[in-house]
């Protein structure tokens, strides 16, 4: 009996947790887990489409979504005004949208780079970084709650990408990057009831992934990579806890991490080098690298693991796997299936979803033998770096000009 209420109060505990909501960048996890079954496999710019309405502005941020509700940032050309808009998930209906104006000029590689960063919603309230405009939040019903516009002015020429991370009281910010400005780079973790600030840690470095919250040995750390190193520091505090050396200067991939094996993998981008390291330890655990590939492909993207393996689309288009615990490559793909791409993986029913930059889904079967499951092409004039988020039964695909819902019919 006793055996029976543990389960029972085990299934009422996850019951709380909607697989059906995609709170924040590659969902819940952080790390692009979707625990449903039955998703759409194939689907074009009319087949399986649900709804599709038009965006007033482009951006490379993907939706998240809560119930019957999904948020999407967009920024006019230039970023003079950056804006949170909130849709109706049934028919796409826009139900209101918040603009925050920045009247000065940020570095950016083009001038449609103003709304990279993802929200993130806990269910009362969604938190969003609008680079050197600052950071805000809303309730779901668009009321501000805070903001804080004393970040400073973020100055890289390939802008900024980190998206919030919500963790119990707190919300976590990767801050930069920042070449040359005043205030530098910063982890900054602040109350996400009132925005003060509860710590701060500044770094030297930066990079563009979103960090993510792991369970190592029964306690929470928070995994991301400052450039050069993958770190892990206690959420609560910001206190470092471990690193790892073997990165490179350019980071646009989050950590990845596998419980069963406890294992960690960060990515660096534009031809540099990836490492998998046995956590566990303390201070400087280099020592224990299970592998480290000097030179690779670029990166944009995030990668993800699955089972024993990890597999990752690069960005020129060339689909991975690896071994999680020698990095022996096993995919050898004489064709690539798509173009360039800057999506990152999501698995889902035992198969990875990548939204490519000229607007379609590759899928694939998440296996050591390669195979290839789908191609799925939105049309031309499409174009996007987002990747996809999905909610029961539901994918959500944002390019340059429009939200896309997909569905079985």
């Amino acid at each position: 009996m006793k055996h029976l209420l543990t389960i029972l109060v085990f299934h009422a505990a996850a019951g709380l947790l909607r697989a059906d909501d995609w709170p924040a960048w590659r969902g819940a996890s952080g790390q692009g887990y979707c625990t449903e079954k039955n998703l759409p496999l194939r689907w074009s710019d009319k087949d399986n489409v649900k709804w599709k309405i038009a965006l007033p502005h482009p951006g490379n941020s993907t939706p998240i979504i809560w119930k019957d509700r999904i948020f999407l940032t967009v920024a006019n050309k230039g970023g003079s005004v950056r804006s949170l808009m909130c849709f109706d998930r049934k028919d796409g209906k826009q139900l209101w949208k918040n603009d925050v104006a920045y009247d000065f000029k940020e570095r950016n590689w083009t001038p449609d780079w103003y709304a990279n960063a993802s929200p993130a919603t806990d269910g009362e309230r969604v938190v969003v970084s609008f680079g050197s405009a600052g950071m805000y939040c809303y309730d779901l019903d668009g009321k501000e709650l805070w903001k804080r516009t004393d970040l400073g002015k973020w100055a890289h020429a390939f802008g900024n990408a980190s998206s919030p991370v919500l963790y119990q009281e707190l919300c976590i910010l990767w801050c930069g990057p920042n070449e040359g400005g005043p205030r530098g780079n910063s982890l900054l973790a602040v109350g996400k009831m009132t925005g003060k600030t509860v710590w701060e840690t500044t770094e030297k470095f930066s990079s563009w992934g979103t960090p993510v919250i792991v369970k190592i040995d029964g306690k929470d750390q928070l995994l991301y990579c400052p450039a050069y190193k993958l770190k892990s520091v206690d959420p609560r505090s910001g206190k470092e806890l471990w690193h790892c050396d073997g990165l490179m200067e350019y980071v646009y991939t989050s950590p990845l991490y596998s419980p069963k094996h406890k294992i960690a993998v960060a990515m660096s981008g534009y031809n540099k080098s990836a490492l998998a390291v046995k956590v566990g330890g303390k201070g400087d655990i280099t020592r224990d690298r299970l592998w480290h590939h000097p030179k690779n492909i670029q990166r944009v993207g995030s990668g993800i693991i699955i089972g024993d393996h990890v597999y990752i689309l690069e960005e020129n288009g060339t689909p991975r796997c690896y071994e999680l615990e020698t990095g022996k490559e096993l995919w050898k793909v004489e064709k690539r299936p798509a173009g360039t791409n800057w999506g990152s993986m999501v698995h889902v029913d035992g198969k990875l979803y990548v939204f490519t930059r000229d607007g379609s889904t590759v899928v694939f079967n998440a296996s050591p033998k390669y195979e290839l499951l789908a191609t799925n092409r939105l049309g031309d004039g499409e174009s996007t770096n987002s990747s996809p988020a999905i909610s029961n039964g539901e994918i959500f695909l944002r390019t340059n000009r429009h939200l896309w819902c997909i569905a079985e019919r």
